[in-house]
């Protein structure tokens, strides 16, 4: 049973890595979101105002981190082992990948989050308890998503 969760997750230890940057990055925005949509609430009323400002917020914090943690977990991949040198083609060819996959899951995200998080804040739900539920749907979707796409683009062969 040991040797065959190993085998499990060297066969897959590409897309755990991915999918845990993808939570982690998620997990360090939907705070700063929550605090954003929480003191916003203060300060104006205007729902549609606070739920766009959080996804601002949020989006400032998740891809920057995400960025981050996807290069350091993939730093191998994009230098050339004879050389040391930058390997520019693998940069490219994985940054076109991300881009086209991320792009239809975010908008996939962006839709969802902002009707849930707008449509619970007009029925007067505590901002943070909206903020939490449109958040963890919307992730939901969007994991689901975004890991059919990179099965799909063939981020990791």
């Amino acid at each position: 049973m040991a040797i065959r969760k190993q085998n499990f997750f060297q066969r897959y230890r590409k897309v755990i890595l991915f999918n845990k940057n993808l939570i982690l990055s998620g997990v360090i925005s939907f705070l700063a979101g929550a605090l954003t949509t929480q003191i916003y609430a203060l300060f104006d009323s205007n729902n549609l105002s606070n739920a766009l400002i959080t996804l601002l917020i949020g989006y400032c914090v998740y891809i920057p981190l995400f960025a981050l943690l996807f290069y350091r977990d993939n730093k191998s991949r994009y230098v050339d082992p004879l050389t040391g040198n930058k390997n520019s083609k693998n940069v490219k060819e994985d940054t076109k990948k991300l881009f086209g996959t991320f792009s239809f899951s975010e908008i996939i995200f962006i839709v969802t989050k902002l009707y849930i998080h707008y449509s619970l804040l007009q029925s007067s739900v505590q901002p943070y308890q909206a903020l939490a539920l449109a958040e963890l749907t919307a992730w939901g979707v969007f994991l689901i998503s975004i890991n059919t796409g990179i099965k799909v683009v063939k981020l990791f062969k």
